[in-house]
C-alpha cells in the first residue's frame, strides 16, 4: 500500500511541478528581448560555476556562506538516497546498481547528509538571532517571507533526519557491529538499531523511506503552486541567472548603464519608432532577464543589511522593490493588464511608490552583495526612464537640473563662460585646448562640472594641477569647450538628454584627439571617469581613462612626486571615504591608500569601508534633489567617521566632499575633509 501511494503522489508532484516550472518558464520567456546576454559563452559558464561552486558572493557573510554550500550541495548530492528510497519501499535491502555499498559513495553520503544539517540549523539559528538581536526594519530579513523559509528549513531537516535514521537502519539490517567509514557519522543510529528483529528494521526502513518521499514530493507540490517563492525557485534559477548576468565575467552590473533597448534593439533616439518602449512601465515592458532577476530572489535581505536608503528610514529597500515587482509581474504577464496596469505610482494602488523609486542613490551595494547577481540598479533605472520619458513625473529639482544641463551645460547652471576661471587662481601655467591636443601633452585633465564650479571641489582640481605640473606631467584642459558628461540625467532617468549631451562631448573629444592613437583622460570625479571612460564605449568611443589617484599613485612609485611624511607631533588621524563610483563601480579601492600611505599617512578605516562603504547620499542624481524622508544619508556617514577618532577625514570625489562636508557642519563637527590629492600635495611642498 505504501509503495502504490508513493509513486502515485510522486506522479502527482512531478506533474504539478513540472507544468508550474513550465508555466514559470512561459512567464519569463514573455518579457522583452534582450540579445545582449548570449555573448561570450564561455567565459559566461565559467564564471557562473566559479561564482556557484565556490560561493564568492555568499561568502561575503562567511558563516551563512559556508553554512548555505553544504545545503546547496545536499539538494543534488543526496538524490541517491532519495532514488534508493523508493526501491527500499519494495526491498528495504536495496542498494544503488554498481556503486552498492561502495566505501567512498557512503561516506560522501555520511558526511554531506550531516553537514546539510549542521549547515540547516546554522541558518535557522542565524535567521533567529538576527530577528532578535536586530528587530524590526534593522533585520535583513524585515519583510521576507519567512513562514515560505521555515517550511524550507523545515523540509531540509526532515529529510536529513530521514536520510540518517535509515542510514542507521541499513547498518542495523545488516549486522554491522563495529564502527567503519561506511557508517562513519550514523554509527550510534546503527547501535540504537540493533536491537530491533529483522522484521521490524525493515518495516522501519519502508516507513522512513515513505516519509522521505512524501516530505520531498510534498515541497515540490509547495514550491510548484507558489511560483513567487524565490526561497525555494532560487535553487533551479540561481544557475541561470548567475549565467545571464550583464557582464560575462566576474565583474557585477554596475559602472555603466545597460542600453535603452526596445523589442530587443537599441533605441535610436535621433528617430525612434512609434512603438518604441521607453523604460518599464508595466510588467510588460521588463525583460525576460529582469524577470528571471525577480523570480530568482531569494529574500535573503543581503542587499537590504548594506543599503543606505533603507539604513535611513526611507522606503526603499531592494529586496522590498525586487519582490513587489515580482509579485505584480507574475500576477499581470500573459493577461491583458500586463501592459495596461502600471507598476509605478501611489504607495497604495501601484507596485512601486514614486518615494521607492527616487530614493535611490546608485550606490549599487545591494548588486555588490546580492548572491545570485540580481541587477537591482538596472531595474530601478529603467523604471525611471519611463517616469521621465514617458510620464514627465519626477521630483520637481530634477526639472531644474535638467533645465540647467540643457541650457548651460552643467547641472547648476553656472555660466558656461566661468568653466576655466580657476585657472587664473594658480600660479603655474595651464594649458587649454582650442582645437587638437598638441603632441607634447600627453593628458586631457577632464576638469568636471563641481571641479570648475563647485567652490571646495575647486579646490581639488588646483591641487591636482599643480601635482601634475611639478612633476613635470604634461597635460591640457578643455576649458569652456567642456560640458556635462550627462551622468546626472542618465542616473535619473533622462536618456534623451544623457544622448544629447554624450554626443557632444564625444565629438568635442573626437575632435580634441584627432588621429591620435592612445587617447589618455585623468579626472578627479569617478561619476565622469565611469560615464566617459565606459558609458560612452556603448556609442563606439574609447578612451583611456585614469582617475587622479591612480595617476599620482604611479608617479609617486615613479620618485616624480616626492612626499615628505609629517613629524610625528604633527601627524593628524585621519580616515578615508570610499566613493560608490570609484569603488564598487569600478573596483578602484587599493591607489587612494597607497597615495595615502606614501604620504606618510596611517589610515583609520571606518568599519563600512572599501566594497561596502556606505554612500555619501549624492549618486543617482540624488545630488540635486531634497533628502526629505527619514535621517539624511550623509549624516549616517558622518557620524561613522566622527567615531573614529579622525582629525580628517580624506575623499576621492567631489561629490562625496561636499556630502561629507555638508554633514560635518551639520553636525558641528570640527573634523576637515581635504580630498586625496590636497593632502598629498601639502606632504609634497612639505
Amino acid at each position: 500500500m505504501l509503495v502504490l501511494i508513493a509513486y502515485l503522489f510522486t506522479a502527482a508532484a512531478v506533474g504539478i511541478f513540472s507544468y508550474r516550472a513550465f508555466e514559470l518558464y512561459k512567464k519569463i520567456s514573455a518579457g522583452q528581448s534582450d540579445p545582449s546576454r548570449f555573448n561570450n559563452k564561455a567565459a559566461r559558464l565559467k564564471n557562473m560555476l566559479v561564482e556557484v561552486l565556490s560561493h564568492t558572493k555568499m561568502l561575503n557573510f562567511t558563516v551563512t556562506g559556508v553554512a548555505h554550500w553544504f545545503v546547496m550541495i545536499g539538494f543534488g548530492g543526496l538524490l541517491g538516497t532519495l532514488i534508493t528510497a523508493y526501491a527500499q519501499l519494495v526491498n528495504p535491502a536495496w542498494t544503488l546498481p554498481i556503486i552498492g555499498h561502495f566505501v567512498g559513495y557512503e561516506l560522501f553520503v555520511e558526511i554531506i547528509a550531516a553537514a546539510t544539517g549542521v549547515g540547516i540549523v546554522a541558518l535557522i539559528g542565524i535567521r533567529q538571532f538576527t530577528k532578535v538581536a536586530r528587530p524590526g526594519r534593522r533585520s535583513r530579513f524585515f519583510g521576507s517571507g519567512n513562514k515560505k523559509a521555515y517550511y524550507v528549513e523545515a523540509t531540509i531537516l526532515a529529510v536529513v533526519f530521514c536520510v540518517m535514521a535509515l542510514r542507521g537502519l541499513e547498518g542495523a539490517l545488516l549486522n554491522v557491529d563495529s564502527w567503519s567509514w561506511h557508517y562513519a557519522i550514523s554509527y550510534p543510529a546503527v547501535v540504537f538499531f540493533s536491537s530491533y528483529s529483522i522484521n521490524e528494521i525493515e518495516n522501519l526502513i519502508k516507513v522512513i523511506a515513505f516519509i522521505k518521499i512524501l516530505v520531498s514530493m510534498t515541497w515540490f507540490i509547495v514550491v510548484g503552486i507558489n511560483l513567487t517563492m524565490g526561497i525555494a525557485w532560487h535553487r533551479f534559477l540561481a544557475f541561470f541567472n548567475i549565467y545571464f548576468k550583464r557582464t560575462p565575467g566576474k565583474v557585477n552590473a554596475l559602472g555603466p548603464l545597460p542600453v535603452m533597448l526596445s523589442h530587443g534593439k537599441e533605441i535610436n533616439f535621433e528617430d525612434p519608432k512609434e512603438d518604441d518602449v521607453f523604460g518599464i512601465g508595466s510588467a510588460a515592458d521588463i525583460s525576460w532577464k529582469g524577470l528571471l532577476d525577480m523570480s530568482t530572489c531569494t529574500e535573503c535581505g543581503r542587499c537590504q543589511s548594506q543599503c543606505p536608503a533603507w539604513h535611513t528610514e526611507k522606503p526603499l529597500s531592494p529586496k522590498l522593490l525586487i519582490m513587489a515587482m515580482r509579485d505584480h509581474a507574475l500576477a499581470k504577464v500573459g493577461t491583458e493588464s500586463a501592459s495596461t496596469t502600471k507598476i509605478v505610482g501611489n504607495a497604495h494602488e501601484n507596485a512601486i511608490s514614486l518615494d521607492v523609486l527616487w530614493s535611490c542613490t546608485t550606490c549599487g551595494a545591494c548588486v555588490e552583495e546580492c548572491p545570485v547577481d540580481i541587477e537591482h540598479v538596472d531595474h530601478i533605472v529603467n523604471m525611471r526612464r519611463f517616469q521621465v520619458l514617458v510620464e514627465s513625473e519626477f521630483p520637481t529639482e530634477l526639472g531644474n537640473t535638467f533645465r540647467n544641463l540643457e541650457k548651460a551645460g552643467n547641472p547648476w547652471g553656472a555660466n558656461r563662460v566661468d568653466r576655466d576661471a580657476w585657472i587664473k587662481e594658480v600660479d603655474f601655467p595651464v594649458t587649454v585646448i582650442d582645437s587638437v591636443i598638441p603632441e607634447d601633452v600627453e593628458y586631457l585633465f577632464w576638469v568636471g562640472c563641481a571641479g570648475a564650479y563647485e567652490e571646495r571641489a575647486k579646490k581639488t582640481t588646483k591641487a591636482v594641477a599643480e601635482l601634475l605640473y611639478m612633476s613635470g606631467v604634461s597635460f591640457g584642459v578643455l576649458g569652456k569647450r567642456e560640458t556635462c558628461t550627462g551622468d546626472p540625467a542618465r542616473r535619473s532617468g533622462n536618456e534623451f538628454l544623457y544622448q544629447i549631451l554624450s554626443r557632444e562631448n564625444i565629438e568635442t573629444l573626437q575632435q580634441t584627439f584627432g588621429t591620435r592613437g592612445v587617447k589618455k583622460v585623468v579626472v578627479t570625479c569617478p561619476h565622469c571617469f565611469t560615464t566617459i571612460g565606459r558609458d560612452y564605449k556603448q556609442q563606439g568611443f574609447e578612451l583611456q581613462m585614469v582617475h587622479h589617484t591612480q595617476l599620482l599613485n604611479q608617479l609617486v612609485k615613479e620618485a616624480r612626486l616626492k612626499p615628505i611624511a609629517p613629524a610625528a607631533a604633527d601627524a593628524k588621524k585621519l580616515t578615508y571615504h570610499d566613493p560608490c563610483y570609484l569603488g564598487r563601480h569600478n573596483q578602484i579601492y587599493e591607489p587612494p591608500r597607497e597615495l595615502l600611505a606614501s604620504a606618510g599617512v596611517e589610515v583609520t578605516e571606518m568599519p563600512r569601508n572599501k566594497e561596502r562603504s556606505f554612500c555619501c547620499g549624492a549618486g543617482g542624481g540624488r545630488m540635486w534633489m531634497e533628502e526629505k524622508i527619514g535621517e539624511r544619508i550623509n549624516l549616517n556617514r558622518v557620524d561613522e567617521a566622527i567615531a573614529t577618532g579622525a582629525e580628517e577625514v580624506a575623499v576621492a570625489c567631489p561629490f562625496c566632499r561636499v556630502m561629507v562636508s555638508d554633514g560635518m557642519v551639520a553636525k558641528n563637527s570640527s573634523v576637515e575633509v581635504l580630498d586625496v590629492a590636497q593632502i598629498m600635495l601639502r606632504n609634497v611642498k612639505r
